[in-house]
């Protein structure tokens, strides 16, 4: 049976991943000048992360971060706009939670989470999303009126646009993933990636959508179209850590 995967699409996250989004988002969030700093973030937090449960919480609190990381003007200007910061009853340790989580609010459309009966509850998320959930309606209405502003059909066109430039190049380069030989053997691996249809070829220049190649230098990387990420990421080879990616 297909394992249940951390992230059900568009309805949000466990608690725990946004703890660790909002950790790693502490630590790389683009610093203002002090004439222009408008959104406070704290001090740097030297308590560690949470433990991730698997390879892909790991991935999704990272993409997460880096996400908030990239609309990061859009967010706070949102904040500032709604009213919804400064609050005085959220500390400054707090902001890069609350600017991760309103990330994710407004990529579900401002659609309420779903919560799971073996979710482990933090007080610090739940906090944050019900102060958020307060301010719903002016949060959607500040982005709104910034989309109006800027001429914007959606927030891909608040990225900068050599970042938007370099994510294009990027979607498109094929990835590579590491052989956990620890766990399975090359053998193995190839055995169960033919039960779901894929072929191995001989290079990246013989790739087709449903393909794969050895590494020409390392024998324990396989290298796969860009097209197959998505789908090969929810492969329970992935969950167990058998395949993990580069």
């Amino acid at each position: 049976e297909k394992r249940t995967m951390t992230q059900i699409e568009k309805n949000g996250y466990p608690d725990f991943i946004y703890i660790n989004a909002a950790k790693i988002f502490q630590g790389i969030h683009a610093e203002k000048s002090k004439d222009n700093i408008q959104v406070q973030y704290g001090e740097n937090s030297e308590s560690p992360m949470l433990p991730f449960k698997d390879e892909h919480s790991r991935r999704v609190s990272y993409e997460l971060a880096f996400s908030a990381l990239k609309y990061q003007d859009l967010l706070e200007e949102i904040l500032l706009d709604s009213s919804a910061y400064p609050c005085y009853s959220i500390p400054d340790e707090l902001t890069s939670l609350l600017v991760v989580m309103l990330y994710d609010l407004q990529d579900r459309k401002f659609q309420d989470r779903k919560i799971f009966d073996e979710e482990e509850i933090i007080a610090e998320v739940q906090e944050i999303e019900h102060y958020l959930y307060r301010y719903m309606t002016k949060l959607a209405a500040a982005l709104a009126r910034c989309r109006i502003k800027h001429d914007a059909l959606s927030i891909e066109y608040f990225v900068p646009e050599t970042i938007w430039k370099r994510e294009q190049r990027a979607s498109g380069l094929p990835f590579c993933v590491w052989i956990n030989t620890f766990k399975i053997s090359l053998q193995d691996v190839i055995r169960d990636l033919e039960t779901k249809g894929l072929r191995k070829v001989e290079s990246v220049s013989d790739f087709d959508h449903y393909t794969y190649a050895l590494d020409q230098h390392c024998h324990d990387v396989l290298v796969f179209p860009s097209s197959l990420k998505e789908e090969l990421l929810n492969l329970d080879l992935f969950a167990d850590c058998k395949l993990l990616l580069q």
